[in-house]
């Protein structure tokens, strides 16, 4: 694909967090953009306000004219798209050049030196510290981001063209498209079984990831992970290693074991171990990659962190709420150390809507372990996003996986009402679909009721 031959780029699905960066940095650099997406939300109002076009039916009438040549415009959608989609099918049997983000990902990134993460866990947070990493170390770069950075308020940052960073997603196989220079994996638990059929299926695409770096390039990997590369973790024998971890005022404070050398007393401020291994995992990126340890380590400090990844809403004293996109066991499991750690002995509520049908079924044990886990549990109805229902797949059937009697099903309504009433110190909203958009409602419920200055 000749990205210069293109005028217009039109984006099915455009709502989705890595649809909205790719269709900000076409924006960016001079085309004409549009799109549809299913629901208006706050990516899309975003994006019509930086003056993109965004429909909500799915009809070919609602394409504009300047949309309407197919030897001009390049139309990018993603895999969550039905495929009897009318304004897909309209493209495809119009002779237009079709691609899946991913695919268009790959073109963009192929000849710049690429930065790529991926895992099941820990990419979004790890692709955005490396993005503000690099930034900080003097690095001219375009990131495409899972998530919202809170140190640059968007998913989207371009301050040069010859390095980029992503999100390597294992959706649909979709990180077979790139190949970078340099590549991490952070984890690999079962997920997405839904496309994969197997863990050792989706573990196979893993290792085709791993041998998609570019020659002389470097793959970073979690230690224990069956990958041969640079390795980081909390374990002896890592690369990168973390050492005498401390809590101070809220900030982690350790070391940074390195194959050549140590630094010292280095700050990160995101709580929970599986952060501190993010952090480190996008250090030795950015290292590997030529950039200065000392800054890179002085840099953590001034990380944010991404919205919706354990994102404080409110912290005080009397009360604090966290909200979080954790979709999988694992994730949850991660969640609960961070605020066990933090705020050891405090009651804590966690609110969860199940994503997908499917890996609800999948994981019903456990999600029903993992849950447990909190002293109170509200769960909402599963978010079905791509999918229709699954007979006998209910949160109600989820509830009863959960070991102790402190737990309840609850609408979006009813739920305003119970944390007007709850004894829980430490409330958690959990998962990835439209809870999202509960947050600054529950927020404003906490902040009235506690008398929190807004």
């Amino acid at each position: 694909m000749e990205i210069k031959s293109i005028h217009s780029v039109y984006f099915v699905g455009i709502g989705g967090i890595g649809m909205s960066a790719l269709a900000r940095y076409f924006h960016f650099i001079g085309k004409e953009v549009a799109g549809y997406d299913r629901v208006s939300s706050s990516i899309t109002t975003g994006l019509e306000e930086a003056g993109i076009t965004v429909t909500y039916l799915d009809d070919d009438r609602e394409i504009p004219n300047s949309f309407q040549n197919p030897e001009h415009t390049l139309v990018v959608y993603t895999p969550a798209i039905p495929k009897d989609s009318v304004l897909l099918h309209y493209f495809k049997a119009g002779g237009f050049q079709v691609s899946k983000r991913a695919e268009v990902l790959g073109y963009i990134t192929t000849d710049t030196f690429c930065y790529a993460v991926a895992g099941t866990h820990g990419k979004t947070t790890t692709s955005s510290i490396l993005a503000y990493l690099l930034r900080e170390t003097g690095t001219q770069l375009t990131a495409f981001l899972g998530g919202i950075s809170e140190n640059f308020n968007s998913n989207f940052l371009i301050e040069g063209e010859e390095v980029t960073v992503t999100e390597a997603d294992e959706f649909d196989r979709s990180f077979l498209h790139l190949s970078p220079d340099i590549a991490c994996i952070t984890s690999v638990d079962a997920d997405h079984l839904d496309i994969y059929g197997s863990k050792d299926e989706m573990e196979k695409s893993f290792r085709d990831f791993s041998k998609k770096v570019k020659p002389g390039g470097k793959l970073i990997v979690h230690f224990g992970l069956p990958f041969e590369g640079v390795t980081y973790g909390f374990e002896d024998a890592a690369d990168y290693g973390l050492e005498n971890i401390k809590i101070s005022e809220g900030h982690y404070v350790f070391d940074i074991r390195m194959p050549k050398g140590k630094v010292n007393g280095v700050v990160f401020g995101k709580p929970g171990k599986h952060n501190l291994l993010n952090s480190v995992a996008a250090f030795a990126m950015a290292v590997e990659g030529g950039s200065s340890p000392e800054k890179a380590a002085q840099a953590l400090a001034g990380f944010k962190g991404v919205k919706r990844r354990f994102s404080y809403q409110i912290d005080t004293a009397e009360i604090v709420y966290v909200d979080d996109y954790a979709h999988h066991p694992t994730e949850i499991e991660a969640a609960h150390q961070a605020v066990r750690e933090m705020y050891p002995g405090k009651k804590v509520l966690a609110v969860f809507q199940p994503h997908l049908y499917s890996r609800t079924r999948d994981f019903l044990e456990e999600f029903g372990k993992s849950l447990s886990a909190f002293d109170q549990v509200v769960l909402l109805d599963i978010y079905p996003a791509r999918e229709l229902p699954i007979e006998g797949i209910t949160s109600e059937k989820l509830l009863q996986k959960i070991s102790h009697d402190n737990k309840q099903l609850s609408s979006k309504e009813a739920l305003r009402e119970l944390l007007q009433k709850t004894d829980a110190e430490i409330i958690l909203t959990l998962g990835a679909g439209d809870i999202g958009a509960e947050v600054p409602r529950i927020r404003q419920i906490l902040v009235d009721r506690f008398g929190v200055e807004d």
